[in-house]
């Protein structure tokens, strides 16, 4: 199986995850519960100068996968988003930020 096969693959698993959650197909709009998040994966990989396509061959993905974690269009599993704190040198929860609500309390 290729990359990007596997890439695919398992983003039409997150997709089937995610309808069942209830989040509208084909968009991140979450509903009843689910938590949208950001990351600041762009904001990592120019700071150290790399490009999509290096920081995909660190990571063992494809670029495709890359840039949908980069747009927000995929929020990667949790293997891979350790992996991506790891090459960082950041913990996890300082890469990947749940967004805040406007008019939720904390």
């Amino acid at each position: 199986m290729y990359v990007w096969d596997t890439a695919r693959l398992e983003y039409l698993h997150r997709q089937k995850l995610r309808e069942a959650a209830g989040l509208a197909a084909g968009g991140s709009t979450p509903q009843r519960g689910w938590t949208a998040m950001k990351n600041r994966v762009r904001e990592l990989r120019a700071r150290y100068g790399w490009s999509q396509a290096e920081l995909a061959h660190r990571l063992g993905v494809s670029r495709q996968t890359v840039i949908a974690i980069e747009k927000g269009r995929y929020d990667p599993s949790l293997p891979l988003a350790f992996k991506i704190a790891r090459v960082f040198g950041e913990p996890i929860e300082a890469i990947f930020l749940p967004e805040e609500n406007d008019g939720a309390k904390a």
